[in-house]
């Protein structure tokens, strides 16, 4: 069964693919500042990324390819005609991209940029457009070898081509909008629909008078890098402290078994263990962690002031709901070394680990 998600980067209104099937998957347009989102919903998702597809070199966001490839062995594939440096794999017009028993068809869309391309699944029932035609609009056309000609030849041909029940996915939307199809964009696209011919496009493009994008001097020339870092780029950095998990919530989480471990090691005096119940499930069938803190949920914000701000904290609860909570209010308040006890008490015990107050 296809796995399909649409992620958002909210800082340049990018939005992330995911296609899965029998175990593998593709990256489309990852976002360098979200990896460990993605790598937290593949992992949550047991998928194996196998490959990153750009649709074009982005110039207002830098590419999560180079560290995806990284992280996890992923392959790089771009359009051969952007040029750019480290591609595993350069696209072309008719390639095929597969995971699992799925494949992406690979269709040039030249126009926004030189190396546009517009990917197409198997059964034609999505494509997924980039810049090169977006919800009720398009990619400019002033940059990086675009042209109104091209991207209007390309729209035609390549994409309103498509059946009319086609959904469209676009690389981007400044409205909230997630999607929509090729018979909508042929009726009510304002550039490209209608009757609008070469020429009306042409005019409508040809003044547009848009800024340039932001952060298009650091972003184009890191996205021919295929976003590798310079000597100026700041990784993500990981937690050092233990080993940690992050989930596709945000949440860094922490095994049981390793907590212990940390617990019996040399870190045992550094690490605050919050227990967030209440008090009467502090001492119940279920006992607590030796050392744990109670400091109950409902009290948390009026006394988060009692945590130290320099030392790791680990939340725990009864199965790890109401300790994810306290999490986001320990961030809130400026608390970073931050970890969630994985299954709670819950599972504590059932890997029979040590209580304190609990029953045989």
């Amino acid at each position: 069964m296809l796995v399909f998600r649409q992620l958002f980067d909210p800082t340049s209104s990018t939005y992330t693919y995911l296609l899965g099937d029998a175990g593998e998957a593709v990256l489309i347009d990852p976002v360098f500042e979200n990896v460990r989102r993605d790598l937290a919903l593949l992992r949550e998702l047991g998928l194996r990324l196998t490959a990153t597809l750009d649709t074009h070199v982005h110039a207002d966001h830098v590419t999560a390819a180079w560290l995806l490839k990284v992280r996890s062995g992923s392959q790089i594939m771009l359009s051969e005609a952007a040029g750019a440096e480290d591609v595993d794999r350069p696209l072309r017009h008719g390639d095929r991209v597969g995971f699992g028993a799925r494949h992406l068809a690979v269709r040039a869309t030249p126009g926004h940029t030189r190396g546009c391309l517009t990917y197409v699944l198997d059964d034609q029932r999505m494509a997924f457009t980039g810049d090169s035609l977006l919800i009720r609009g398009c990619g400019r056309t002033d940059f990086q070898q675009g042209s109104a000609a091209l991207l209007y030849r390309s729209v035609q041909e390549q994409i309103l081509s498509l059946p009319a029940d086609c959904l469209l996915y676009p690389g981007h939307d400044y409205r909230g909008l997630t999607v929509t199809s090729v018979a909508e964009e042929m009726r009510y696209n304002p550039r490209l629909g209608g009757d609008t011919d070469a020429a009306d496009f042409a005019g409508y493009m040809h003044h547009l008078g848009l800024p340039h994008p932001k952060l298009m001097d650091i972003a184009v020339p890191a996205n021919l890098r295929c976003g590798q870092p310079d000597d100026r780029t700041v990784l993500p950095q990981e937690p050092t402290w233990a080993p940690l998990t992050c989930r596709f919530s945000g949440i860094w989480e922490i095994q049981p078994t390793v907590l212990q471990e940390q617990i019996a090691g040399q870190k045992s005096s550094e690490i605050q263990i919050i227990d967030v119940r209440e008090p009467s499930e502090f001492s119940d069938a279920l006992g607590h962690i030796r050392g744990a803190r109670l400091l109950p949920l409902s009290e948390l914000t009026a006394r988060i002031g009692e945590i130290a701000a320099d030392r790791p904290v680990v939340t725990v609860c009864r199965s790890g709901a109401r300790s994810a909570q306290a999490i986001v209010l320990m961030q809130k308040a400026g608390l970073q070394q931050l970890a969630n006890l994985a299954g709670g008490m819950l599972r504590w015990r059932a890997e029979s680990l040590p209580v304190e107050q609990g029953a045989e």
